[in-house]
């Protein structure tokens, strides 16, 4: 199956050709640092992340680029308000967003290019669009004419007349019409400034990203991504100022993941997480509830395109989720000596040593699942459906280590396809960034159980009572015992109780 993802541009599922064969350039919007980084900023990176991973896989050469704009109106707008400098300030928080995304395991970023170290490249594309006749001066500022660009719109599918709307541009009384939007504008007394042809000034948000965008990755490039927030007006203007300037097509994909939505206890069930409505999350506060691996797999769990509904239970069902692939690779160590964090054969490297029909029909599901994990991949980038699949061979290799009695009772396992087959879930996982090494413990102990998990494993120990399978109902009852959950059975039933 060909890679197919979704064009915002042409609004289909399209076949994947890059640019240059073997060589995929990714460019995606970064934060404006003026407030610590919320939960909604890490999705991105996280996203692209693994997209770059399975590239990556697939045997590309991927650069990925992760803009930084820290130089901007609410920037300078919250450094007004500390009394600070605008450059101290986006530098702490950029620092802060840089060491979260490196906790949540999103290594791999090429390049955080800054807005202030390419003021002279912004400049010079601004004077490209003057040359061009695509822009012009009005005392200090430079405003894009959107007249230049014949196909304005083509992305996000709007009206000239919407770009009236929802801009990031300051009043423009001079503009020669309210679409067109800044390029370059004119520093008011005490704002941040760099001189240029037109006056001291600074640059307008959407130029920044054609220049630094183009500067790393070449006038066309294969991915541009962001929020689905984007698309209008930013990315809509990105691509009339790029392509008046270059004549060229920007970029040849344009992915946008959905926003990150909270629930809530009204009717609506979720609402749009932002700072106005004072429901934000940072990443530095969930760092310290939750283990990155749990936010990490909590992002991939939807797929990219759909809204996040963000929770904490959401968060705890994932650790419990994540949990049963640990409690398995404990198992696995337990009774076949073989660690598959480690260097080791997986499944498609012993499939011709199965001994009996259980054993090839075994390998037979591992193998077909592990053929629908690419074909998810393949589809769009599908992580949730990934995942799933990740949780199918789980199932089934819990299923055959039943069926062969080699589930954990006492270490001594002889079937060589366990530990492989484990180690197959693992190797798939690391495609997404997970298992990238050993939980310090469980995960569902550290942020601890809630009664509905409690429930679970203990109607988990009853159905292994009535199968008889009295070592597995006894390895229930002592692991919850240790997460201070007590167990007695009286009258032919179970309650517990916390200790």
């Amino acid at each position: 199956m060909s890679l197919r993802v979704y064009n915002t541009l042409s609004r289909r599922k399209e076949v994947f050709e890059p640019v240059e064969p073997g060589r995929v350039g990714i460019y995606l919007c970064g934060p404006t640092v003026y407030k610590p980084s919320h939960i909604g900023h890490a999705v991105g990176p996280i996203i692209f992340d693994a997209i770059k991973r399975y590239l990556v896989y697939k045997g590309y050469k991927v650069r990925l680029v992760i803009n930084i704009t820290d130089v901007d109106d609410k920037i300078i707008a919250e450094a007004a308000e500390q009394g600070r400098p605008m450059a101290e300030i986006a530098a702490e928080v950029e620092a802060d967003y840089l060491k979260c995304l490196d906790a949540l395991g999103v290594t791999g970023v090429d390049a955080f290019p800054r807005a202030t170290e390419n003021i002279d490249r912004i400049i010079v594309l601004v004077q490209r669009l003057i040359d061009n006749g695509a822009a012009y001066a009005v005392a200090s500022d430079v405003y894009f004419d959107h007249t230049a660009a014949a196909d304005y719109g083509k992305l996000s599918g709007r009206r000239v007349e919407d770009a009236m709307h929802g801009t990031r541009d300051l009043a423009g009384e001079n503009k020669r019409h309210p679409a067109d939007f800044a390029v370059w504008k004119g520093a008011a007394e005490g704002e941040p400034a760099w001189d240029s042809p037109w006056g001291r000034g600074r640059p307008g948000w959407h130029i920044e990203c054609s220049a630094m965008s183009m500067a790393l990755l070449g006038e066309t490039f294969d991915i541009h991504g962001g929020g689905v927030d984007l698309i209008f007006p930013h990315h809509e203007n990105e691509i009339a100022q790029s392509e008046a300037a270059t004549g060229k097509t920007f970029a040849k994909y344009w992915l946008h993941n959905g926003l990150t939505r909270v629930k809530t206890k009204a009717a609506a069930g979720s609402e749009k997480m932002s700072k106005s409505l004072g429901n934000i999350r940072t990443i530095t506060d969930l760092l310290e509830e939750f283990p990155p691996e749990t936010i990490r797999a909590f992002v991939l769990s939807t797929h990219y395109r759909r809204p996040l509904e963000f929770s904490d239970e959401q968060l705890k069902a994932t650790a419990s989720s994540l949990d049963g692939f640990y409690i398995l690779f404990n198992h696995i160590k337990f009774v076949a000596n073989e660690d598959v964090y480690e260097e080791g054969k997986d499944i498609t490297e012993v499939a011709n040593e199965a001994k009996t029909k259980t054993d090839d029909a075994f390998v037979k599901e591992v193998l077909e699942h592990r053929l629908r994990f690419h074909e998810a991949m393949d589809d769009d980038f599908n992580t949730a459906r990934a995942i799933a699949v990740l949780h199918e061979i789980t199932g089934a290799l819990q299923k055959f280590m039943l069926e062969e009695s080699v589930y954990p009772r006492e270490p001594g396992c002889e079937n060589v396809l366990v530990a492989p087959a484990g180690r197959t879930i693992v190797k798939l996982g690391r495609i997404l960034g997970l298992f990238e090494k050993k939980p310090d413990c469980l995960v569902s102990y550290q942020i601890g159980l809630g009664d509905a998990e409690i429930e679970r494993h203990v109607a988990e120990r009853e159905n292994a009572r009535k199968a008889k399978d009295f070592a597995r109902a006894d390895e229930i009852r002592d692991w919850l015992a240790k997460r201070g959950v007590i167990l007695e059975d009286t009258l032919g039933v179970t309650i517990w109780r916390k200790a």
